[in-house]
């Protein structure tokens, strides 16, 4: 039945898919197999499907169900149980629900600790997730509590530090495992140096955008500064993707996930330099034709990306 609903799913009959797999869910319930792995599988297919179509509270439903399946049959020592507490905090920080999102976090991180190496890709990942959310804490309180924004702006930044450095370590590391193999890097170090990079793009894009807020709530009047630091963080997203761009031991294709986040720290670039900051004189006559030259060669790549995004999304529909 399930396989069934998988051939209706690429035939476009997204309904009838959906409507088979809750049945196959139903029936090895049923069946008292509601917690072997192949019911959690199709449980988080179907939380998937609800993600894909903004059904955000029915996710969060089926995701606590998967989660309580997978506490009472593996605990908290077991990675897949901390990747379905993570699952469920970012459903639940896409509802507003940033409280539980933070508790359900912070416990995978605790976790995440006593299995892992302080420096694993998968640490770097969970502190970008909690830096996001103290980000969006941030949001909430600008109106009514400015000191508490900082702070939580000020955490927020001291999580994307530790974020950055782990997944720059990482890299480095898996660049390394690459060369000591003479016929490529091996499959496994390849995805995981796509996934470091791609932490590592997204906590330098999230590092940018944290300066420019913390300028605004402050009423900054060192713009310069702040939007230096933004560049600065915004630039070494773009140095990185590169280097893995040209790094000839791994596998010619970028992911397109990853482009995707190159190209948005492309755009904050481009937005950071436009919106910059006007002055007078020589300074600013030197600055402006500098400037000038930078956003025709960030112009050009942006058409690039977007270029190759949209040849893959074609090829993807044709597939």
């Amino acid at each position: 039945m399930y396989h069934l609903g998988t051939v209706l799913r690429i035939q476009g009959k997204e309904k009838d898919f959906e409507d088979l797999v809750l049945e196959s869910i139903r029936i090895l319930e049923e069946g008292d197999q509601g917690e072997s792995y192949i019911c959690t599988k199709r449980m988080r297919h179907l939380a998937e499907i609800y993600l894909k179509s903004n059904r955000i509270a029915e996710a969060v439903n089926l995701q606590r169900k998967i989660l309580h399946i997978m506490e009472l049959s593996k605990g908290w020592g077991s990675l897949d149980t901390i990747a379905a507490a993570e699952h469920l905090a970012l459903s639940l920080q896409n509802l507003g629900n940033l409280t539980d999102a933070q508790q359900l976090l912070e416990r995978c991180l605790d976790s995440r600790k006593t299995l892992l190496s302080e420096d694993h890709i998968e640490i770097a990942c969970n502190l970008l997730h909690i830096a996001r959310l103290k980000m969006l804490s941030s949001n909430k309180l600008r109106k009514t509590n400015v000191l508490q924004a900082t702070t939580e702006l000020d955490m927020a930044k001291d999580l994307l530090s530790t974020s950055i450095r782990v997944a720059r370590k990482y890299l480095s590391q898996t660049i390394k495992a690459g060369q000591k193999t003479p016929s490529g890097v091996p499959r496994q170090t390849g995805r995981d140096r796509q996934f470091a990079l791609m932490v590592l793009l997204q906590s330098l894009n999230a590092l940018a955008l944290l300066e420019v807020a913390k300028a605004e709530l402050e009423n900054s009047k060192v713009d310069c500064l702040v939007n230096n630091e933004a560049e600065s963080a915004l630039r070494e997203c773009i140095s990185a993707f590169r280097e893995y761009e040209t790094e000839k031991s791994l596998p010619a294709q970028v992911p397109h996930q990853v482009k995707a986040e190159y190209l948005s720290c492309l755009k904050c670039l481009l937005g950071l330099i436009m919106g910059g900051g006007s002055g007078d004189g020589k300074t600013q006559q030197i600055t402006d034709q500098t400037r000038r030259a930078d956003l025709q060669q960030l112009k050009d790549e942006i058409n690039r990306i977007e270029g190759e995004l949209i040849s893959r999304r074609k090829t993807d529909k044709q597939v």
